[in-house]
């Protein structure tokens, strides 16, 4: 049994944690009580009578407000947790959830349940508030209240998922609002799902469950992203001979891929290979990955291997699906004659054999220590040479060539 004093003199709370059943017993002064039955698991809550009773709004208020900052729109509420624990299926880091209503009572049920759910709970009852404190807190969800005055739940919601640092924290539009048009709004906006007031608790803990484990899935995801851009990157600060190829590869990428019509994902798959084409390299020796001089044919079948390790560093993750066969294949060559499989023709994934192109126009035309930059015509000429010995696709070079000289008044080339 863990005990509990407020800061409100005469109110003590005693809360026994087991299951999802939580028995507590509220006294303040003489006139007021508030009680949770023991059965709430199958039992819809809203603002009724039938599971939480109110006799008081401030009785509600003082029992939820566990913390309470300074600010007067800033309430801060924690569930006391058993030392230990699973917290609603996750581990001992309690998933955040902020509350922003500025109906109290609205507000006040919410944060109940989501604490009897094993929430941390933060709160809100403005919107202008909404984009500091989750910049500040850094919740998992937002449980967003649509009809606000100032800052709209439409606002908030639209700046929250415009901004790259809190685009994937799920939004949770609650409100009384169930016409097409809202919907259609908060859709537009970047809302993840709606709840409608009075709303369901076993609804409510459902859909915020969900939605957490996909936010933290996708915090995952990110984060491995992340660590393998961070090792292409320190690859190729260790050859002086690159400098920005992976960033050149990474813009030429992108605007050859919309020439091309490419889609969205082919062009995302062309700008991530720019930096992980040659990952692989991280198990190469640096007595062969940084030997001055002409490598060795034994040098040559070590050098070799860079496309199977970087297909095998990047194959564990699905978002890399397209990437990968850049990586294996980007050294294939058309008549057959390339590494590591020999492919021939359109055997070839047709974007490594895109990415074949940027990646030998972008070494042609900069400079290196053993040579000086190619002209953009120049370049074409060497590549051109390529394809009459065999080694391109003559078609995807034509279109290559009139790219570049399409763009070369632009900047590029």
């Amino acid at each position: 049994m863990i005990q509990w004093k407020s800061n409100h003199t005469g109110f003590t709370e005693q809360i026994v944690s087991g299951s999802n059943l939580i028995s507590t017993v509220k006294s303040i002064g003489s006139n007021h009580a508030v009680r949770l039955q023991n059965s709430v698991e199958a039992c819809p809550l809203g603002l009724s009578q039938e599971n939480l009773m109110l006799e008081d709004s401030q009785a509600v208020s003082s029992w939820i407000k566990v913390d309470v900052n300074c600010g007067d729109d800033l309430l801060v509420s924690r569930t006391l947790q058993v030392k230990g624990s699973k917290v609603n299926g996750f581990d001992l880091d309690p998933p955040k959830v902020l509350v922003v209503d500025d109906h109290a009572a609205s507000r006040m049920t919410a944060v109940a349940l989501l604490g009897m759910e094993g929430y941390d709970v933060i709160e809100a009852d403005r919107g202008s508030t909404v984009v500091g404190l989750v910049t500040q807190k850094q919740p998992d969800l937002i449980l967003l209240d649509v009809m606000m005055p100032g800052m709209d739940g439409f606002e908030v919601c639209q700046l929250l998922k415009h901004d790259e640092q809190t685009r994937l924290i799920p939004v949770i539009f609650i409100t009384a609002l169930n016409d097409r048009r809202s919907r259609i709004r908060g859709i537009e906006v970047g809302a993840d799902d709606f709840l409608t007031k009075p709303f369901d608790r076993v609804e409510l803990a459902a859909r915020v469950k969900s939605l957490v484990r996909q936010k933290r899935l996708n915090e995952d995801l990110d984060h491995a992203e992340q660590v393998l851009f961070s090792i292409a990157m320190s690859i190729e600060s260790r050859d002086p001979n690159t400098g920005d190829h992976c960033e050149r590869l990474l813009k030429l990428g992108q605007v050859f891929g919309e020439y091309l019509n490419l889609s969205r994902y082919q062009i995302r798959d062309l700008r991530w290979g720019g930096y992980l084409h040659d990952i692989g390299k991280v198990g190469i020796p640096d007595a062969v990955l940084l030997k001055k001089g002409q490598l060795t044919s034994q040098d040559w079948e070590i050098m070799k291997q860079h496309v199977l390790i970087g297909e095998k560093i990047c194959q564990p993750l699905r978002s890399m699906r397209g990437v990968i066969p850049i990586i294996r294949h980007h050294h294939e060559r058309w008549d057959g004659s390339g590494y590591p499989d020999g492919l021939k023709g359109d055997d070839i994934p047709y974007l490594a054999q895109v990415f074949q192109l940027i990646d030998i126009y972008d070494a042609l035309t900069s400079e290196r220590p053993y040579k000086k930059a190619f002209t953009f015509a120049d370049a074409l000429g060497v590549m051109q040479e390529e394809v009459d010995s065999g080694w391109r696709n003559p078609k995807l070079m034509q279109q290559f060539a009139e790219f570049i000289l399409s763009y070369e008044g632009k900047g590029i080339g």
